[in-house]
């Protein structure tokens, strides 16, 4: 489930759901012009690399992935792609430990890293004539990481802290947490990604090493370049800084198979620091690459229908008309490498209880689910989802990550292209399908978030 709450604008959808989809071997390769128009190549080693051009102003989005995340991680070692992701900035023989930054910020660039269940990415934002320096820093890093206790116990009780602040100390991640652990049964997705305390206490050197050694390989990586840069300017390039690094025995991912899910599943959380109650239930739903994958297309569609935007059917019937919500809208998360969520959230008005805003909300799903969408609200969700994918055109950052996420989750450069046309190709009934196949509750998680319980005061003697 999203960290945030109140999603589902066009744009957002379009960030999180447009490039995914089937695997395709990449030689050199330039994709039809649909969104984006990349060039791909991959070099011998088996890296493969990704040009977006982008001419408008002299600057590039440099981002690695690296396909693993905190689902491939072994028992009782969570938090163990997150941990490293912090440890990949402590240094090389080469550059010293929190020198990586500090480089990039004196040569007027930014730079980053997030790990998620399914990838880890490092990305760096330059003028284009430092791209050189950054391709070089990421090659070195990606062989070269030197680790010793002396920086990665410290380190350790930094990500410790970092769970205690975003986390402990927040009751939407709570219940997120407790959300995530209910709803996937068997799917390593249950366990959260910055780990379990009493676990991250217990990594130390010899694991980090060990999971770097099994993971950050060139063959398990993908080099993205968007900006200011062409393919023949990058290959080279790439040639010269990764071509040299050995390509190593990765094992492919496996993972536990979700079993069928029989009964509906709630999980409250009462917490004193709540001011506000929140709602929000979780649909276990198919991705491109998991489950009934055909319907893809059409849950996105739902979901811009359902609450995209202000003119969402949840939006103005619970915000609008009955005046029940403060807020409501609805995520859909395909970009998984299993299966994924279909997810509604809202915040009632002043003085509404939750159950009375979850009840106008079961009765908007079932009337969906009874007489589906009409053709005016799919033909407005259609504009308004290519209408995004014109947009994000403009944004090298947007474009490094849309195709980050979909290569590092099993997915093709092609996917990302043609999604436009996919979009433009579903009907009515490819929703109305897709509804029924995921809004079911025994297929539901519901979380509500409260304010802790009123003291009752005690008997008098």
């Amino acid at each position: 489930m999203s960290g945030s709450r109140i999603l589902g604008s066009a744009v957002a959808l379009f960030l999180g759901l447009l490039g995914l989809g089937f695997v395709s071997g990449l030689t050199v390769h330039s994709a039809e012009a649909a969104v984006f128009n990349p060039t791909t190549f991959t070099l011998s080693n088996g890296l493969q690399v990704v040009v977006i051009e982008n001419h408008r102003a002299p600057v590039i989005t440099s981002m690695v992935w690296y396909k693993v995340g905190a689902a491939d991680e072994s028992p009782g070692e969570t938090g163990l792609a997150h941990f490293l992701e912090h440890l990949m900035f402590k240094g090389t023989p080469t550059i010293k430990p929190q020198e990586f930054s500090k480089i990039i910020a004196r040569n007027g660039g930014q730079d980053n890293a997030f790990t998620t269940q399914d990838y880890t990415a490092y990305h760096e934002q330059v003028a284009s004539d430092r791209l050189e320096l950054v391709l070089k820093m990421e090659a070195d890093r990606m062989q070269n990481l030197k680790l010793s206790d002396a920086v990665v116990l410290p380190e350790r009780e930094v990500v410790r802290e970092e769970r205690r602040s975003r986390v402990d100390n927040n009751p939407d991640a709570l219940l997120d947490e407790e959300m995530n652990a209910t709803e996937y049964m068997n799917l390593p997705y249950h366990r959260p990604v910055i780990g379990w305390d009493h676990e991250i206490t217990e990594l130390g050197t010899k694991k980090a090493i060990a999971f770097y050694h099994r993971h950050y390989a060139p063959n398990n990586a993908i080099l993205i370049v968007a900006g200011d840069v062409t393919a023949d300017q990058l290959r080279p390039l790439a040639e010269k800084y990764f071509g040299s690094i050995p390509k190593r025995d990765v094992a492919p991912r496996k993972r536990t198979e979700e079993p069928p899910h029989h009964a509906a599943k709630r999980v409250t959380l009462r917490d004193p620091r709540v001011s506000e109650p929140e709602w929000v239930r979780d649909y276990l739903a198919p991705t491109y690459t998991a489950g009934e994958t055909q319907h893809v297309y059409a849950l996105q569609l739902l979901a811009q229908i359902l609450g995209g935007d202000s003119s969402s059917r949840l939006y103005q019937s619970l915000a609008v008309e009955q005046k029940l919500a403060a807020g409501v809208g609805v995520d859909y998360e395909s970009e998984h490498v299993d299966l994924g969520e279909f997810t509604i959230e809202a915040s009632p008005q002043p003085g509404i209880p939750l159950d009375k805003l979850e009840a106008a909300i079961d009765a908007e799903l079932a009337r969906i689910l009874e007489k589906g969408v009409t053709d005016e609200e799919l033909t407005r969700a259609k504009r308004q989802l290519i209408a995004a994918a014109t947009y994000a055109r403009d944004s090298m950052g947007t474009a490094a990550r849309l195709f980050g996420i979909a290569l590092a989750t099993g997915g093709a450069i092609d996917q990302v292209e043609s999604w436009p046309d996919k979009i433009a190709a579903v009907t009515a009934k490819d929703v109305n399908a897709a509804a029924a196949t995921v809004l079911k509750p025994a297929n539901s998680t519901t979380g509500e978030l409260l304010p802790a319980a009123p003291q009752t005061a005690a008997a008098a003697p």
